[in-house]
């Protein structure tokens, strides 16, 4: 039993609505099933002159229209909800076990007397609930009020047939109604509850793909306008150099110049967008985490102060953050969240924990916490995590002490190159005085 508390509570909450939903209509379905059989076998029809053979075929009628209303129901809401069409055959057996049951307790209340079938009216709507209540799913409200307005009709006629007067009729007319009316509108309005579910939920992840997709081409906007001029002057600056060189003309060696100087700005430049895409503001990222986590239902707590940090640290705790949040939303039942951050002399901690996480252990092979053991190996930081007890925890270490950018690497001029060349060094040196001109036959041309 506790087992199926745990697993119930790590369902997500679109799973419990659908879960929720499903069982509701489907209660309707067999709330019917035992009072049909309930009241055929009640005292004043079993000391009628009523065979027994006929109790139990109303009673198997019954349950028989219960159960494949259970297998109708479900192949309706998958309908309405992700329209998959039911076969229609599935329609005619259902309603044919209706119309059964139907006709086995008008004949019942025939013979034991219409005044003394016990409840009448209401044995005669319970005998329609499985079906109609599949069937409001299958077709179209209007379709599906002409049916009940035919079934109550023919009951109420058969309740005339059979002697019943007006003084049953009536009563049997109103309840027949109002029960097909109130079932078509809980079991419509409950899958109409479930599909605007999907939808969101939908939406939600439409929406997350489409912020991937717009980020990724403002990336490719800006590497494109940074990029595509430069490129360009690059190709026109080699180009005359090459036929400066050929004519043997010194100023081949100016133009050079001149494409190192514009790579080495198109490097700069790069990196500056480059970096602008990968760093990350901790506060920003705390802040925005607990929205979101708060925003979901689940309850976020942030301690801890990212001021003084420098901007490495704060950036590989940025990315331990959105990691974080996202696993605490995708994995899990989470009700609760607690990020913590300790700032010391020496060196920066940052936890994440949370509850609502399955028994299994994850084993740390995934991309998500190996890029981020990545991302802290750059500011020589350590990633942690533990699991048990329904609980998870990320933790993540980096020392203070050294954890500036590092410098950029020191590139030779293009005079201090073709100098080395000259003396006899390896062409590497002009491939990374000029690393736009790195083909070998350039390069033994500037040999």
């Amino acid at each position: 039993m506790f087992g199926r508390i745990r697993k119930w509570r790590r369902r997500s909450g679109l799973d419990k609505v659908d879960y929720y939903t499903r069982a509701s209509v489907h209660i309707l379905v067999w709330v019917s099933v035992p009072l049909v059989i309930a009241l055929s076998v009640t005292r004043p029809v079993r000391h009628s002159d009523v065979p027994w053979v006929l109790i139990c075929a109303v009673a198997v009628a019954a349950a028989a229209q219960g159960v494949w209303s259970t297998k109708l129901l479900g192949a309706g809401l998958d309908e309405y909800l992700d329209g998959d069409p039911a076969p229609r055959r599935w329609i005619a057996v259902g309603a044919g076990l209706m119309v059964l049951t139907f006709s086995g307790v008008l004949a019942l209340a025939a013979i034991t007397g219409p005044k003394e079938f016990p409840q009448l009216s209401v044995a005669l709507a319970a005998a329609g609930m499985p079906f109609l209540t599949a069937y409001c799913l299958l077709a179209p409200l209007r379709f599906s009020f002409l049916v009940q307005s035919l079934a109550t009709a023919a009951v109420c006629t058969g309740v005339w047939l059979i002697g019943g007067g007006v003084q049953l009729v009536v009563p049997t007319f109103f309840t027949v109604a109002y029960a097909g009316c109130a079932l078509a509108y809980s079991v419509r309005c409950s899958a109409w509850v479930l599909r605007v579910m999907y939808e969101l939920h939908n939406t939600r992840d439409v929406q997350a793909r489409l912020a991937v997709a717009e980020e990724r081409l403002r990336f490719g906007r800006d590497l494109h306008d940074v990029m595509g001029r430069n490129l360009a002057v690059i190709a026109l600056k080699s180009e005359l150099a090459v036929q400066l060189a050929r004519r043997g003309r010194a100023e081949a060696v100016d133009q050079m110049v001149e494409v190192q100087r514009i790579a080495r700005e198109s490097q700069r430049e790069v990196r500056e967008v480059v970096r602008g895409y990968r760093e990350v503001d901790l506060a920003v990222e705390l802040s925005g985490a607990q929205g979101v986590l708060e925003a979901a239902g689940i309850d976020c707590r942030v301690v801890g102060s990212p001021a003084g940090l420098p901007a490495a640290v704060q950036s590989a705790f940025g990315w331990v953050v959105r990691e974080a949040a996202t696993n605490v939303l995708r994995h899990g039942d989470a009700r609760h969240c607690a990020v913590t951050l300790r700032v010391g002399p020496e060196r920066a901690v940052l936890d994440v924990s949370n509850d609502g996480v399955p028994d299994v252990v994850p084993s740390g092979a995934g991309s998500g916490l190996a890029g981020l053991r990545e991302r802290l190996a750059v500011v020589d930081g350590v990633l942690d995590f533990a699991s048990g007890g329904g609980k998870f925890r990320l933790s993540a270490e980096v020392p203070l002490a050294g954890s500036s950018e590092p410098e950029a690497e020191a590139v030779p001029t293009l005079p201090q190159a073709l100098d080395s060349a000259r003396a006899g060094e390896t062409p590497l040196a002009v491939r990374n005085a000029c690393p736009q001109q790195g083909r070998p036959e350039q390069t033994e041309a500037v040999r």
